[in-house]
């Protein structure tokens, strides 16, 4: 005869998947309770118990930290869950190779005159629209650097009205920059 009482239920109903391993010497512990009351951005009562599994286990065989930024689970309404791998890992593996010499990248922006430039940062007039990103990284391996620029249209996030979510609304600038500062580096490196 089997025996039940409370604490086999609590026992079991902590056997969760558990995904452990290490990230930039770190031990990184996930599961899908964790993963979907901290770090799932947007709707974390959508997010199915295959993404949370998918984005763990990503994380792990990429080896990235998503507490530290690295890696994001991003879930709105009924589209599929979203890994997006963050600017900080993809600086962080550029800064770890002996070969990284450093990097620059902006914004591009027209004015009223319809002049293009190119502006070092983020910063943005009155009067100018941001048209898009640039980013170059240099190695020192290599006789030339790699630059990439990069179209506000294509890359600007929207919600399905059409309108900029609330990340590319409030920060159009520091948005595109990091694209193409990403582009760059992950075609560098």
């Amino acid at each position: 005869m089997a025996v039940q009482n409370s604490l086999n239920k609590k026992q079991s109903a902590t056997n969760e998947q558990v995904v452990e391993y290490m990230a930039g010497g770190m031990k990184v512990k996930l599961t899908p309770s964790i993963v979907k009351n901290y770090l799932v951005s947007g709707d974390k009562d959508r997010v199915s118990i295959q993404e949370l599994a998918m984005f763990m286990n990503l994380c792990k065989f990429s080896g990235l930290n998503p507490w530290l930024k690295e890696a994001y689970c991003i879930k709105y309404g009924n589209e599929p869950a979203a890994m997006v791998v963050g600017k900080e890992a993809f600086e962080k593996r550029a800064e770890e190779n002996p070969n990284y010499d450093g990097d620059e990248s902006g914004i591009v922006v027209i004015d009223d005159n319809g002049v293009i430039s190119y502006r070092k940062g983020t910063l943005k007039l009155p009067g100018e629209e941001i048209i898009g990103g640039y980013a170059e990284v240099w190695r020192k391996d290599r006789t030339y650097s790699t630059r990439i620029e990069v179209s506000f249209d294509e890359y600007a996030g929207k919600k399905k009205d059409g309108t900029l979510n609330s990340q590319w609304a409030k920060k159009p600038a520091t948005m595109i920059r990091k694209v193409a500062l990403v582009q760059a580096l992950r075609e560098a490196f």
